[in-house]
């Protein structure tokens, strides 16, 4: 069984910008493009666990702030020369309301 969770709506993620969401243990970073895509991903870089939620959204990645690196928005993964990923989670909006499935 699906299990989706209501967390905001659309526009209280700014364009090209972040939105956390604590989840148990876990923070879980939204990210708006600048086309209204959203996606979640582990708030976490695979490089030194910088905070991607207050990296830089450029286009469909993001930018650690500690060091640099680019992570893919869609799913998670270091852009290349860098090697690893961050773990992503299924996005939805409807009717205005972005939903994330855990």
């Amino acid at each position: 069984m699906e299990n989706w969770l209501k967390v905001c709506s659309l526009e209280e993620i700014p364009r090209l910008g972040t939105r956390q969401l604590k989840h148990g243990e876990k923070n879980i970073a939204l990210f708006r493009t600048d086309d209204d895509q959203v996606f979640a991903l582990l708030d976490r870089c695979p490089h030194k666990s910088g905070p991607l939620s207050q990296g830089i959204v450029c286009g469909r990645h993001v930018t650690c702030p500690l060091h640099n690196w680019n992570i893919a928005l869609e799913d998670g993964k270091a852009m290349a020369p860098d090697v690893g990923e961050t773990s992503p989670y299924p996005v939805k909006i409807e009717s205005g309301s972005v939903f994330i499935r855990l």
